[in-house]
């Protein structure tokens, strides 16, 4: 069984909330643990967030709480009025996260009968001290650029293995593995931009967006690349047209890196259109259309291209 940071986090957290609420002889202080697990977040933006906002929806819930029960009494209708309102006006300003937690710690003046103020400071304080604890624990986040790096380099050799397929692919049919392929690469972009907002996330001050930027212009890549592949289907030329997008896509693939500002495939790029035009012009409508798809094929490649060229630029 392996038990991870944050779960550790957690456990320490809850215990040390309870030991102080206890110690300031707090009523109801197993509640501070109850919020520390509660307020535990997935990075250090989100449990500050957190912790704003569910103060503030402690405010809320204590004036509406202190409305239905002098108007209804101390009595469970009241505390579904209470319910009713407090809920509505939550979602409507945006603090459904505090709902939960504070209808709890207001079934205690429910269970007191009292709104007098040494029980409205205990239960703020039991709501510091828990979102506390739980800041203070998400202090600690484990630094995610080294796996980042891995993405990225793991995300580039994806790139090479469709780049080489394509060109083994040029003038044939079936294509259905590069599909494949091209939808497990963007998966797993999806996933490398998660971590890149999380660690985002975990920067209070100097946020570095270089992975995220990064990630986002790679998946426009995989966009792009992703009609390119499904031209393929449809290109069907002499292999003399096509012996110059097999030594791009080739090129591209061995190529293929972070700093490759893509400049020298682009001036590549250019010279094969230049050849095409010196080529002999199509002769039956089918070999114009193949060849016209040929040419977008081209067309779509160096956009793939000039995304990472004006990437670098920036």
């Amino acid at each position: 069984m392996k038990i991870g940071l944050r779960t550790v986090k957690t456990a320490v957290a809850a215990t040390l909330a309870m030991i102080v609420a206890y110690s300031l002889q707090l009523l109801y202080a197993p509640s501070a643990g109850i919020i520390a697990v509660l307020s535990v977040g997935n990075t250090k933006k989100t449990s500050l967030m957190t912790a704003i906002k569910r103060i503030a929806s402690l405010l809320l819930a204590t004036a509406i709480a202190f409305v239905c029960f002098q108007l209804f009494g101390f009595h469970p209708i009241a505390f579904g009025i209470y319910l009713l309102l407090f809920i509505s006006i939550s979602v409507k300003f945006g603090l459904e996260d505090g709902i939960v937690v504070n209808s709890v710690l207001v079934t205690h003046y429910l269970i007191e009968a009292s709104f007098a103020p040494k029980l409205l400071l205990n239960e703020f304080l039991l709501m510091i001290i828990g979102v506390g604890f739980a800041l203070l624990f998400n202090l600690v986040m484990p630094d995610m650029q080294k796996k980042l790096k891995e993405d990225q380099l793991v995300i580039e050799e994806m790139f090479r293995k469709l780049l080489r397929q394509m060109a083994l692919h040029l003038n044939q049919v079936e294509q259905a593995g590069l599909r494949a392929n091209c939808q497990g690469l963007l998966e797993f972009i999806f996933e490398a931009q998660k971590r890149a907002k999380i660690d985002g996330e975990n920067q209070w001050l100097d946020q570095n967006v270089y992975f995220t930027e990064y990630f986002a212009m790679r998946k426009t890549q995989l966009r792009v690349l992703g009609d390119m592949i499904t031209l393929l289907d449809k290109i069907f030329v002499e292999e003399a047209f096509i012996e110059d997008i097999r030594y791009l896509l080739e090129m591209t693939a061995d190529e293929f890196a972070e700093f490759n500002d893509g400049k020298q495939i682009l001036t590549e790029i250019m010279q094969v259109y230049e050849n095409y035009r010196k080529k002999p012009l199509p002769q039956t409508r089918e070999e114009f259309e193949n060849r016209a798809r040929l040419f977008q094929f081209l067309q779509s490649f160096t956009s793939f291209i000039e995304i990472k060229a004006e990437f670098s630029e920036t």
